[in-house]
């Protein structure tokens, strides 16, 4: 089993492309996406029954080496500053690949 580190990112969905640029821009091949999600953090509910895509949010996670996370972390602040938005780091281990 390999370390690695979980990268998940929540931002407002016209920034998801940003996030993958990033990943890729910096090693990261892999990830997952998930548009249009819900739930309640320190700026309030969001919620999904919007007629546009623009103001909902995306989630992003991915799976990075601890050599390539402080970069990732550093690229990916200013994205989720814009419109608000979480990255969150964890600790993993890579069973399968």
């Amino acid at each position: 089993m390999e370390a690695v580190k979980k990268i998940e990112v929540i931002t407002n969905s016209l920034e998801l492309p940003k996030v993958l640029e990033i990943l890729e821009k910096y090693g990261v091949s892999g990830y997952t996406v998930i548009e249009t999600v819900t739930g309640k953090g320190h700026r309030g509910k969001v919620i999904d029954d919007l007629e546009t895509h623009i103001l909902t949010n995306g989630y992003v996670m991915s799976i990075c080496t601890e050599a390539q996370e402080q970069a990732l972390v550093e690229a990916i602040q200013p994205v989720i500053k814009k419109y608000g938005g979480v990255c969150i780091v964890s600790d993993a281990k890579w069973t399968a690949h």
